[in-house]
């Protein structure tokens, strides 16, 4: 990949140089680059599509994102552009310290199909720390008889910068008495020393203050100060000098605080108090004064923290032994830390995947994990184990990498959720642990089809029904999920008799709910069946069928109808029975029939209205009309029978049949006879004509009336307006005994009534009450009046 150049401008004067050439390259699956630190947000690290060869609808369609296992993401993939931005400040020195090269680690996961590539991020160090020491001073006690050359071990300065920005030299302001004196040590930290050029006068300057400046190699430079603080003393002219330039000893990383490292030894050949020497930790690593301690008078050197072989392994302590004159050695302690089984595996999901579908062939990647452990040795060795009894099982697919795949074929509606556990263990004694549960939802395929309750369906629907009246409901289930399960009712066509089906009957696509379009009839149609199909929501949707079966039941909606005797307006029909007629003789036979069935069909006949009660009568099943006695001369000759046919239904239906009979022994006289029937008809029409007419003018007169009174009531209320809007006082009026004064009966409120009776109570007149206005008797929210008049008849 062709390396890419970032220009930075540092400096107040504006200068802009070019301060990094990095570049990127991919290998085998993994990209690395190269920044420097304190680069703005959104600043692009390089472009990960164009580095990778991906292109940038795989990026959106495969999901891709980081995984860092961090808590703090330093970058962002920008999937629309392909490229790689700065999402969080990175400070070198807070992320790696002294560590190099200082690098950001991480994947790039895409889904569908999965797949992560490696990168490496290297953050190069810029110059944005300065140099600075410890103390605010330091103190020195020297003899004035010190030695030309004798050499005082300084603090040390610290630069969290590395490389050429880090720490690079010293200057000692002012050089009349001391020259500084630079050692490049074997680890690469650099040992200061004020070197004695010039014999010290006690007697001219008792106190010397001079100024220590550490200097580092940025462009621009940056510097710290210390100030030394110098007190010549009498007579001490040698020096403490430790037994070993170096010292070394291990601490297992859970020793106990107060732990004894090892201890240090200086010899001062001055006697008495010039040769008594003290021990204390001098420039050392920031933090190492919380975690280790020197006993000043015996050399111990003691844990006083706790150490952790993952934060640390091994620590370099400067001790200085000086004695009272002021006079000093330094010597290096060494601690190496051994490691012990102290930490659990670390389980991070890099991609899991939430639902997998039923029909997924075996070794479908399911999640991918890593898996960490940062003890070292057979402490950090892990293996990973599934729980048993289940589909799945786990792969390692490279060093600390792991896959969870299928093993075999899932069905949904035999298990469509599993829990597994993942227990990654390491190697050590006692092994250490972690456990993570993956719930993973099975995702349903249409291949169930919908399955009715029944085999085949029978209902019943009496006959005149509403139209729209809901019959029955099919049902049918499907053991899939979801859109899957989701059944539809469909009325498959055909006809009934050459008439759609779908004219007679409708079925609900959500309820299966089947529902009369129609009211049947059961004289046209006594039964019919169709097909209802029951259809999934899938794609390809599945179905099944059933037969309905529709039976219509019959109801008494037919009233009997009489077919004999038939009679007509234009003639007039009559049985002729003789005076010489017997018991029994049959006159005539009354003849009807009824559409319904069964019971609704059942006939009986009643004779209802006769002109001699003892001369005729009618079979109750038959309908047949003879005579029960012997015709008499006194007989009239013109008789009629009124018969009542009723069926059995519930509620049962008649009809009924005028049969006109002549007792006579010649046709003459039945003609002059029954020329009476004919006038007879013509005087009931003349009656009925008044009748109407009577009525037209009752009702003519009420409506008369009902004006009258409502046109007296609109001028009594405009008068009682009138009189409410003047300033004349009003008095109420309240009649006695009518009144319900207390609410408690009936009404809902207060009335009163004012009842007005007629003089003569058989009149219809009626004596209105003058209107009364008053407003003494109050409800819960208003007042009302009312004027009531009762009429007695």
């Amino acid at each position: 990949m062709a390396p890419s150049l970032r220009n930075m401008c540092f400096g107040s004067r504006g200068q802009l140089l070019v301060f990094l050439l990095y570049f990127s390259y991919v290998v085998s699956g993994q990209i690395r680059y190269s920044i420097p630190e304190e680069m703005k947000k959104g600043s692009i690290i390089g472009n990960v599509a164009q580095d990778l060869g991906l292109d940038l609808k795989r990026l959106r369609l495969g999901r891709a994102r980081i995984v860092t296992g961090e808590s703090v993401q330093y970058t962002e993939l920008k999937t629309d552009k392909g490229i790689l931005v700065v999402s969080e400040r990175i400070d070198r020195e807070q992320l790696c310290g002294d560590t190099t090269p200082c690098a950001l680690h991480f994947q790039i996961i895409m889904e569908n199909p999965i797949e992560f590539y490696r990168v490496t991020i290297e953050i190069t160090d810029i110059n944005d720390n300065s140099p600075y020491f410890q103390r605010d001073s330091i103190k020195f006690e020297i003899s004035e008889s010190a030695l030309i050359g004798a050499k005082f071990v300084l603090e040390r300065a610290f630069d969290s910068d590395i490389g050429v920005n880090g720490l690079q030299s010293y200057t000692l302001n002012p050089t009349d008495n001391f020259s500084l004196k630079l050692h490049i040590q074997e680890d690469g930290s650099k040992k200061v020393e004020m070197v004695l050029q010039k014999p010290l006068d006690r007697e001219k300057h008792e106190q010397l203050y001079l100024v220590l400046t550490a200097v580092d190699g940025g462009d621009p430079k940056m510097s710290g100060t210390v100030q030394i603080h110098v007190t010549v003393l009498d007579v001490n002219d040698n020096a403490p000098v430790f037994t070993k330039d170096v010292y070394k000893a291990s601490l297992v990383e859970n020793s106990l605080r107060g732990t004894l490292l090892t201890t240090v030894s200086a010899n001062d050949i001055d006697q008495g108090l010039n040769g008594l020497v003290t021990y204390s930790i001098s420039s050392s690593k920031v933090g190492i004064l919380d975690l280790f301690q020197v006993d000043e008078n015996n050399g111990k050197v003691r844990l006083i923290g706790k150490v952790d072989y993952e934060t640390a392994k091994y620590y370099q302590i400067d001790i200085e032994a000086k004695d009272q004159g002021g006079l000093s050695d330094s010597s290096k302690l060494v601690v190496d830390i051994v490691d012990v089984n102290d930490n659990n595996p670390l389980i991070d999901m890099m991609s899991i995947s939430k639902s997998v579908p039923e029909n997924s062939p075996a070794q479908t990647i399911i999640a991918v994990m890593s898996v960490h452990d940062p003890d070292s040795d057979i402490n950090g060795v892990v293996n990973c184990v599934l729980g048993e009894n289940i589909p799945f099982t786990i792969q390692s697919t490279s060093n600390g990498f792991y896959s969870l795949v299928t093993d075999s074929e899932l069905d949904r509606e035999k298990a469509s959720e599993y829990n597994i556990s993942v227990t990654c263990s390491d190697e050590g004694v006692p092994s250490l642990s972690s456990s993570v549960t993956l719930t993973i939802q099975v995702s349903d395929v249409n291949d169930n089809a919908p399955v009715f309750e029944r085999i085949s369906y029978e209902a019943y629907i009496i006959e005149n029904n509403t139209p729209g009246l809901s019959i029955f409901t099919v049902k049918a289930t499907d053991a899939d999920w979801n859109q899957n399960a989701r059944v539809s009712y469909i009325l498959e066509d055909s006809s009934i008799n050459g008439v759609q089906v779908s004219s007679y009957v409708s079925v609900s696509a959500d309820s299966g709910v089947i529902h009369a379009l129609r009211s049947f009839d059961y004289e046209q149609i006594k039964d019919f069946q169709f097909r209802v199909k029951a259809q999934d929501g899938g794609s390809p949707p599945l179905s099944s069928n059933v037969t309905v079966k529709i039976m219509i039941q019959d109801q008494n909606d037919n009233a009997p109808q009489v077919l004999y005797p038939v009679h007509t307006s234009s003639s007039l029909v009559a049985e002729i029975v003789p005076r010489s007629a017997d018991v029994g003789y049959l006159v005539t036979k009354v003849v009807a029939v009824d559409v319904d069935s069964g019971q609704n069909a059942w006939l009986s006949y009643k004779m209802q209205k006769t002109t001699e009660r003892a001369l005729f009568e009618v079979g109750l099943q038959n309908g047949e009309i003879r005579t029960i006695r012997q015709v008499t001369d006194k007989d009239a000759v013109k008789q009629r029978l009124t018969v009542v046919v009723e069926d059995n239904g519930q509620p049962s239906r008649s009809a009924t049949v005028n049969v006109n009979v002549a007792v006579a022994d010649s046709f003459p006289e039945v003609l002059s006879e029954f020329t009476d029937f004919t006038h007879e008809k013509e005087y009931n029409d003349n009656l009925t004509f008044y009748l109407v007419l009577a009525l037209a003018v009752v009702s003519f007169l009420f409506i008369t009336c009902l004006v009258v009174i409502i046109s007296v009531k609109i001028y009594r209320w405009r008068q009682s307006r009138i009189l409410y809007h003047s300033n004349l006082p009003v008095i109420p009026y309240y009649p006695p005994r009518y009144a319900d004064t207390l609410g408690t009966g009936t009404l809902q409120r207060v009335y009163n009534y004012e009842v007005c009776r007629t003089t003569d109570s058989r009149k219809s007149d009626c004596k209105f009450s003058r209107p009364e206005l008053f407003s003494g008797i109050k409800s819960e929210n208003s007042i009302f009046k009312r004027d009531y008049c009762m009429l007695f008849l």
